[in-house]
C-alpha cells in the first residue's frame, strides 16, 4: 500500500512538473511560431496557434538590418565584459568574507543584499545625471559598469555560499606550504568551487544579456544591444508582431542554447553544496 501511494505521488509530482515547464516555456513557443506568420496571420483574432503558410520572410528582413549584427556584437560585449570584470571584483570579496569574516561581515551581506529591493527606476534619474555628465551615456563601458554594479550583489552571495562549504583547513593548510593569498585562490579555492564560480558566471552572462531597462535608457544607438533592438520594432504606426517575435527569437537563441549546453553545469553549481 505505501509503494503504491509513493508511486502516485511520485507520478503526480512528474506531471505537476512537466506541466510548470509547459507553461513556462508556452511564450517562447508562441514567440517562435509567431515568427513564422505573415503579419495579417499574427494580429488574426482569435489567434490560430500554428502558422497557415510557414514563411521566413520576417528572419530576412531582420537580417537585412544591418545594425542587428552591432546589437549582438554589443550584447556579447556586454555581458562578457560585466561578468568577467564582476567575479574579479566578486571573488576577492566573497573570499574575504567567507574565510576572514569581520562583525560587520553580516551587516555588509545584508546591505548588498537590500540593494537589489529597490526598484531600479529609484535610481535612474541620478545614474543619468551622472552618466550624462562623465560621457557615459551610449557607451559600452557605461552599460557594462551600470549592469555589473547591479549584478555584484547575486555575485558575491553566490560565491560566498560556494566558499562557505569549502573546509578553512584546506586553506590554512596550504599557507602553512607558503602559498601566497593569491596562489591559495588561484590553485586551492577556485579549483575546489568550480561549480559554483561557473554557474555564477553564466547566471550572470544570462541576467546581463536579457537586461532591458538599463539598456533601454542609458543606450540610443552605438551602445544598445540587442533588447534595444527588439524594442525598436515598436513604432508611431504599432507593432508589427511578427517581425518583432523574429526578432526577439534572434535575441534569445543565443543564450537558450548557451543556457540548453551549460544546464548540468548550471543546476550542479547552483545546488553545490546543498547536500553534504
Amino acid at each position: 500500500m505505501k509503494h503504491r501511494r509513493d508511486v502516485m505521488v511520485r507520478a503526480a509530482t512528474t506531471g505537476l512538473g512537466w506541466l510548470v515547464a509547459l507553461l513556462l516555456f508556452f511564450p517562447i513557443l508562441w514567440t517562435v511560431l509567431t515568427s513564422f506568420k505573415t503579419e495579417v496571420e499574427a494580429i488574426a483574432f482569435p489567434p490560430a496557434f500554428w502558422p497557415e503558410g510557414w514563411t521566413l520572410e520576417n528572419y530576412f528582413q531582420v537580417q537585412e538590418r544591418s545594425e542587428y549584427f552591432s546589437h549582438f556584437l554589443n550584447s556579447v560585449i556586454i555581458s562578457l565584459g560585466s561578468t568577467i570584470l564582476g567575479m574579479m571584483v566578486a571573488i576577492p570579496a566573497a573570499w574575504s568574507m567567507a574565510f576572514q569574516p569581520g562583525r560587520g561581515t553580516r551587516h555588509v551581506l545584508m546591505w548588498m543584499l537590500s540593494t537589489k529591493m529597490m526598484p531600479a527606476v529609484g535610481a535612474l534619474v541620478p545614474i543619468f545625471l551622472i552618466f550624462k555628465s562623465v560621457g557615459l551615456l551610449d557607451n559600452l563601458v557605461g552599460i557594462t559598469l551600470i549592469l555589473l554594479i547591479g549584478n555584484l550583489p547575486i555575485m558575491v552571495w553566490m560565491l560566498y555560499t560556494y566558499f562557505r562549504e569549502i573546509p578553512s583547513d584546506i586553506l590554512e593548510a596550504a599557507r602553512m606550504d607558503g602559498a601566497t593569498t593569491l596562489k591559495e585562490l588561484v590553485y586551492v579555492l577556485l579549483p575546489m568551487s568550480l561549480p559554483g564560480v561557473a554557474s555564477t558566471m553564466l547566471l550572470n552572462i544570462i541576467l546581463a544579456w536579457n537586461e532591458s531597462f538599463w539598456t533601454l535608457s542609458l543606450t540610443a544607438v552605438k551602445a544598445a544591444p540587442l533588447t534595444a533592438f527588439i524594442a525598436s520594432y515598436s513604432s508611431p504606426q504599432g507593432l508589427f508582431w511578427a517581425k518583432l517575435s523574429a526578432a526577439s527569437t534572434l535575441a534569445i537563441l543565443p543564450i537558450l542554447v548557451v543556457g540548453w549546453i551549460s544546464q548540468k553545469q548550471l543546476v550542479r553549481g547552483l545546488t553545490f553544496g546543498a547536500v553534504k
